[in-house]
């Protein structure tokens, strides 16, 4: 272990001192992270993007594109031969179809290079010519991200968080039934422990269907190639103060142990040590419509992905990183067009009230933070419909089951944030004062001029944030 941790610090030393050196003889690249967090629509955002960067008619607010300073976009070959690409062509073609369709989700990680050639400003633009800047974006699942908070835990202490926040759930009560049958066992069969982990994951892919984003371990509901393995056949026990050395509580504590070692620390030290800049995709109204219970959630899962950025607490990745960390983390509430543009605001600051308040229970420091409301892919209209002797403001779109055209009125979001994380803090079943209304819309027919993207709601606005110093 000792050897391999100065190893992996050599490495990252020297990729760091790699990177200072392209940067100045090579062509610079910006590596992306985009993940996301319960159905927040990811792939969805890396296709738009990348379209709206390749077409550019619609990215008004990228600066150096408003400035006519980016000359072309082109997808290269990915660098990394051995990570799956990010499969654009199909996602595009999904959503340009003559009768269009959301992409499949990704369920792994994958990556896509775009270049953008650029002229550069300042006073020197008269004397450089044109430079390529690469844009790597690497696709992973939000539930990943999360599970570096388990670096930090003992079994004890996760089994413990688990256990506490299940026991309220009707949905875990057949699983904390068999946790209730195995204390204190000292002989054990395999079917035991896949049983357990059986339960234990009906119960997370419950708690992800409501809209709870706090899950772990997030290879639970996506296994892939390691689906059956035993490090992630395992899940958590009642504490037992002296538990017999072969029991079923030390198995389960050894595989929660190896889980930790064999597949989160890879992970990050293979893809998350290398991302310049990252954006997290929350399904925020997903979350208020759910109700308390998922907002208070969703607000402690930004809070432990705010504590993976933070520099100096995490020795973990304080070693894994040796230096180098995200310069820019940008929070953003996706499905903006599932409200009328009056609300857009109230979206945004319910966003901002949110990573504000993680960043300072975290008492954050490092990278900068931003949050905005938006839609990677705009998939209804705005209109205004007679309602009680008055008129009120709706959006239209089609619905994804049936196909029926729809006009949705949600609910007014409040202008105090505040009215919303308050009772999601205090534990409160349902909002008092707010009926909050979800529909799922199936993406509009596009009609797309030559050198246009789609539709889309402050996506340029979002890659401002994200590229804009480095273009």
């Amino acid at each position: 272990m000792v050897i391999g941790a100065l190893a992996d610090g050599v490495a990252r030393r020297v990729e760091a001192v790699g990177d200072g050196v392209s940067g100045l003889f090579f062509d610079p690249v910006i590596r992306l992270g985009v993940t996301g967090l319960a159905r927040s629509g990811k792939t969805v955002f890396i296709t738009s993007l990348v379209a709206n960067l390749m077409d550019r008619a619609r990215m008004p607010g990228l600066v150096a594109n408003a400035d006519g300073r980016i000359e072309a976009a082109f997808l290269q070959p990915q660098p990394d031969d051995t990570m799956p690409r990010f499969d654009y062509e199909t996602h595009i073609a999904a959503l340009t179809a003559a009768e269009p369709h959301w992409p499949a989700s990704t369920e792994g990680v994958s990556q896509l290079r775009l270049s953008l050639r650029v002229r550069p400003s300042g006073l020197l633009s008269g004397f450089q010519g044109p430079r390529t800047v690469h844009l790597d974006i690497v696709d992973y699942p939000g539930e990943w991200l999360l599970d570096l908070s388990l670096m930090d835990l003992t079994y004890a202490q996760w089994s413990d968080r688990v256990l506490a926040v299940a026991k309220p759930q009707q949905d875990a009560q057949a699983f904390l039934q068999r946790v209730d049958a195995a204390h204190g066992a000292a002989e054990w069969q395999e079917t035991d422990a896949k049983e357990l982990a059986r339960l234990y994951t009906r119960y997370l892919h419950r708690r992800a269907e409501q809209g709870f984003a706090d899950i772990t371990p997030g290879r639970f509901l996506l296994p892939g190639e390691m689906a059956g393995s035993p490090a992630l056949t395992f899940a958590p026990l009642m504490i037992e103060e002296r538990p017999a050395r072969r029991g079923l509580w030390r198995e389960m504590e050894r595989r929660f142990e190896a889980y930790k070692s064999h597949v989160v620390r890879p992970f990050f030290r293979d893809h998350f040590a290398r991302i310049d800049r990252q954006v997290v995709l929350v399904d925020a109204l997903g979350a208020i419509h759910e109700g308390p219970g998922a907002v208070h959630d969703m607000r402690r899962a930004m809070h432990d992905i705010l504590e993976a950025f933070r520099p100096g607490r995490n020795a973990f990745l304080t070693r894994l990183l040796s230096g180098k960390r995200v310069e820019k983390i940008l929070f953003a509430a996706t499905k903006a067009d599932h409200l009328h543009h009056t609300q857009h605001g109230r979206l945004t600051a319910i966003m901002q009230a949110l990573v504000r308040s993680a960043a300072d229970r975290a008492d954050f420091a490092g990278a900068e933070t931003g949050a905005m409301a938006i839609a990677s892919v705009r998939a209804t209209v705005e209109d205004r419909v007679p309602h009680g002797g008055g008129h009120i403001d709706v959006v239209r779109g089609r619905l994804i089951e049936g196909g029926k055209s729809v006009a949705l009125h949600p609910g007014e979001l409040p202008e105090d944030p505040q009215r919303l994380l308050n009772p999601a803090a205090a534990g409160e079943e349902r909002w008092l004062d707010g009926d909050y209304r979800v529909m799922s819309f199936a993406p509009a027919e596009l009609r797309l001029k030559p050198g246009e993207g789609p539709p889309h709601i402050r996506l340029d606005k979002a890659a401002q944030f994200l590229l804009g110093d480095r273009l």
